[in-house]
């Protein structure tokens, strides 16, 4: 009951200062009252005053005490193992916190700029941060690691992994094509290779 009595009184506070304040002329009275009706119907419609509020937490965030103290030994050098760490923030994605992985990630790589796995890792992290999309912070994540280590799966691997799950088959097809040309007949990641290549064919 609290909350229409507050609508009710903001609309026609609202109301008045426009017509008090804004000068409206008098013909232009019986038009402002039939708007805030409109307005009040459309929030009877599409809202819920009578509900109680109810806040949400921040997308990407995450509320775990645990998570929270792991990021902050990482980001404080107290962790700087990149196992450990990309094994942490593979568990933040998994539980949604995906800017926490990410600043995890980069808080590492701050320290060890050279480390193409952590370079791999943050794409995958913003991919995941980003829904999907592989945006172009994630494309120079990927790239860079293929720099930094040219005759390593990872990153074209992995970005073109990113590329399918998020829609860009074309661009998938080209990074795995690419890799597959340079990847030797024994290699151990050539058969799964071949057959992403046959699932993106498929489609």
């Amino acid at each position: 009951m609290t909350g229409w009595l507050l609508l009710i009184a903001l609309v026609a506070l609202t109301a008045i200062g426009l017509w008090r304040l804004g000068r409206v002329p008098p013909a232009a009275v019986e038009l402002l009252g039939a708007a805030a009706l409109i307005a009040v119907a459309g929030y009877v419609w599409q809202g819920s005053p009578a509900l109680p509020g109810k806040p949400t937490s921040p997308a990407g965030s995450t509320s775990a005490p645990a998570d929270r103290a792991l990021l902050a030994a990482i980001v404080a050098g107290r962790v700087d193992n990149r196992e450990a760490v990309l094994s942490a923030a593979d568990r933040m994605i998994a539980s949604g916190a995906t800017q926490e992985a990410a600043t995890a990630i980069q808080a590492t790589l701050d320290r060890h700029p050279g480390d193409p796995d952590l370079w791999v890792g943050l794409g995958n992290a913003l991919v995941a941060h980003n829904n999907g999309v592989v945006a172009p912070a994630a494309r120079l994540a990927f790239a860079h690691a293929a720099t930094l280590a040219p005759g390593h799966p990872g990153p074209a691997f992995f970005a073109g992994l990113a590329y399918a799950q998020s829609g860009q088959v074309e661009a998938a097809r080209r990074e795995w094509r690419r890799l597959l040309a340079r990847t030797p007949p024994g290699a151990p990641w050539r058969e799964d290779l071949e057959q992403k290549l046959r699932s993106l064919d498929a489609r």
